[in-house]
């Protein structure tokens, strides 16, 4: 009964997940989007387009590593993008990542933080494509939303084609090509300049 209580304790702690918000607004919405609706999107996502990922991929473990992803934003906070990925940031995920898995019965967390290193590692086909699923959605808010985040926190269009080329057609090229397309009528369209 001690390990279930852990784990109901885990439950209640990672509820926090949801004060987290990020820096593009949901679709319609004029609020921004939580980190919980963001993973739930993310995985919902991957189910849809999982059958264009570039190399065969196990789902499971794609969607596992998607809900686990931005666990340690709990304790670090979301940092946009194109400018969060430094050391200290992901090691403050990290380290969030650990004490919400410490929670956990013993050895129970060793496969979620694992998964969370190959996610961010980005080298095996299921962390490739993952890393191209969680990119997709933030990309659409901006799109359906006149490019709001893009513009509040001024990144130019180089930088939104570079970073995301790059991660997107590693798991995907075909999801690649549509998101391009997409991307080149925010930029028609004065969204992403």
């Amino acid at each position: 009964m001690n390990e279930i209580n852990q784990i109901l304790d885990f439950m209640v702690e990672i509820e926090k997940l949801k004060a987290v918000l990020r820096k593009s607004r949901p679709v319609g919405l004029k609020r921004y989007e939580n980190s919980a609706e963001h993973s739930w999107h993310v995985c919902l996502s991957a189910l849809m387009l999982k059958d264009y990922a570039n190399e065969p991929i196990d789902i499971n473990r794609v969607i596992k590593m998607l809900l686990i992803h931005d666990l340690g934003e709990i304790d670090a906070g979301d940092k946009i993008i194109y400018s969060s990925e430094t050391v200290e940031q992901k090691n403050d995920e990290k380290d969030g990542l650990r004490r919400l898995l410490d929670m956990l019965p013993d050895g129970m967390g060793a496969e979620y933080l694992s998964l969370w290193e190959e996610f961010e590692a980005g080298m095996t086909s299921d962390a490739k494509f993952a890393k191209a699923i969680d990119r997709v959605p933030p990309l659409l808010h901006n799109i359906h939303d006149d490019g709001h985040g893009w513009k509040k926190h001024n990144i130019p269009k180089e930088k939104v084609f570079a970073l995301n080329s790059e991660r997107i057609s590693a798991g995907s090229a075909q999801l690649w090509e549509a998101v391009e397309k997409k991307l080149q009528g925010a930029v028609d369209s004065g969204a992403l300049v």
